[in-house]
């Protein structure tokens, strides 16, 4: 029985889609090995890059045009709806939905410094923000608010 294809994409697929993105053009299968190749430590065969961007085209992960003698490959999506999308997965299957439960794991894994933490309060900051905004005024459903903490 064929194992199935995940949606999301391995840590392999995932550095070649990292260097289409910053490339921000279509690259041939040797211009993303030799950016792949400069930052690694044991270099990879241009067999397996290219198999694996064949492989990431079956999957819907990269879209594939063929110029002169090579094929020209792009990511099928932008950077922004692949992360988004890693995240929601990892968020339900590793923490059950738990926003603070990830977010405990991320700054305990990732140390960040005074000024990420400053960057990363002033994120939050700006969601209640929102959410506040978005919160009806009102006439809502009770089952929605959450109860406010008591001061003192």
């Amino acid at each position: 029985m064929a194992r199935p294809r995940a949606e999301q994409p391995t840590p392999g697929e995932l550095e070649v889609l990292k260097t289409l993105w910053e490339l921000a053009r279509p690259a041939t299968a040797r211009e993303v090995l030799d950016v792949l190749n400069a930052r690694a430590e044991k270099p990879r065969a241009y067999t397996s890059a290219t198999s694996l961007m064949n492989v990431m085209t079956d999957k819907g992960l990269l879209r594939r045009e063929p110029r002169g003698r090579a094929f020209v490959y792009e990511p099928a999506r932008g950077r922004e709806p692949t992360l988004r999308s890693l995240l929601g997965e990892t968020l339900r299957r590793a923490y059950d939905g738990s926003a603070r439960l990830l977010v405990a794991h991320l700054l305990d894994q990732s140390s960040p410094s005074p000024e990420e933490l400053d960057a990363i309060r002033a994120l939050l900051d700006e969601y209640a923000d929102r959410a506040a905004e978005s919160e009806p005024k009102g006439g809502g459903s009770c089952s929605t608010s959450r109860p406010r903490r008591r001061k003192g």
